[in-house]
């Protein structure tokens, strides 16, 4: 199978261009280099992985790179994905979140592609419900300009397939967290935490610490990714544990990992455009693509700083 990959050269992206090259597949990468980095590409780039350094706002660059890979699926995670961003610049968040997927979904179209694979949100997308763990039947009411876009960038997954036949799904992703998550700029909190208890920091917690998400294992996420990218089945689909974990519970069971006596919290006000709960419903997921999370939060904390320290 050909595929490109857009946020190629990000945390999940880097991960699923892996996941690609290791069951035999072409594997194109397209990304500006805004947040990836080369060096997570290190060990694709010397097995025939392609790289275009393009941003995903620009069509007539993203056209030529289709008429040159004619992919046959096209796994979209470029993506502007950081909440605060969003809510200071709205229209920024659009350009890229939804004017990029729709050049995307064009090109993809014009040249045939069999498969549209879109990385969507989970809880940023869903809003503030009392249905949780959340299913997609409930009906999305996102709290920041973020969610807000994703949410209109699947509706356009859903005209293309309605006028064109491309056959789409988008993933609503839980907190995804692992190996090659950046613990600067826009990353997941587990990322910043072991980043601090690994230089001797303290945790900011921002609000109570009570509020819940569902944090999932990139490796699970790409065995997702990829079981999407094989079907036909279309739509929204959750991607999660159904579990809930407090940030304060995360924070302890990173000062338990790394023996750190000392890894307490500073406490700052709650931000912007956040909800107190998020856990996803996994029930669709299983049904149509036979998937389910296989690692537990302790375990891929352990991977994760395993990785981080060179373990």
């Amino acid at each position: 199978m050909k595929a490109i990959v857009t946020g190629g050269a990000g945390f999940i992206g880097s991960n699923l261009v892996d996941g690609l090259l290791e069951r035999g597949d072409q594997v194109a990468v397209v990304d500006d280099f805004s947040s990836g980095k080369e060096a997570n590409l290190e060990g694709a780039m010397g097995r025939g992985v392609t790289v275009h350094r393009a941003d995903i706002r620009e069509a007539a660059t993203i056209d030529e790179i289709f008429d040159t890979e004619q992919p046959e699926v096209v796994f979209h995670l470029a993506a502007q994905m950081d909440v605060r961003v969003s809510v200071a610049d709205p229209a920024l968040d659009a350009r890229a979140n939804v004017e990029g997927t729709v050049n995307l979904l064009s090109a993809a179209q014009r040249t045939g592609a069999r498969r549209f694979v879109f990385s969507s949100t989970g809880g940023a997308i869903y809003g503030v419900t009392d249905d949780v763990p959340t299913p997609e039947t409930v009906a999305p009411v996102p709290m920041a300009p973020y969610g807000t876009s994703k949410l209109c960038a699947e509706q356009y997954l859903g005209l293309y397939e309605r006028l064109y036949g491309l056959a789409t799904v988008a993933l609503r992703f839980g907190n995804v967290y692992g190996p090659r998550q950046d613990p600067h700029g826009d990353a997941g909190v587990i990322a910043i935490f072991l980043g601090r208890v690994q230089t001797g920091g303290r945790p900011t917690i921002y609000g109570t610490g009570e509020q819940t998400r569902d944090y999932i294992y990139v490796g699970d996420v790409i065995s997702g990714l990829l079981a999407a990218g094989d079907s036909d089945v279309t739509g929204a689909i959750n991607l999660g544990t159904e579990e809930e974990t407090s940030v304060l519970r995360i924070a302890q069971l990173v000062a338990e990992l790394a023996g750190a006596e000392g890894f307490e919290p500073d406490f700052e006000e709650a931000r912007l455009g956040e909800i107190d709960r998020s856990c996803l419903a996994v029930g669709h997921a299983r049904q149509k693509l036979g998937w389910e999370a296989q690692v537990r939060i302790d375990d891929g904390l352990r991977r994760t700083y395993e990785w981080g320290s060179g373990g």
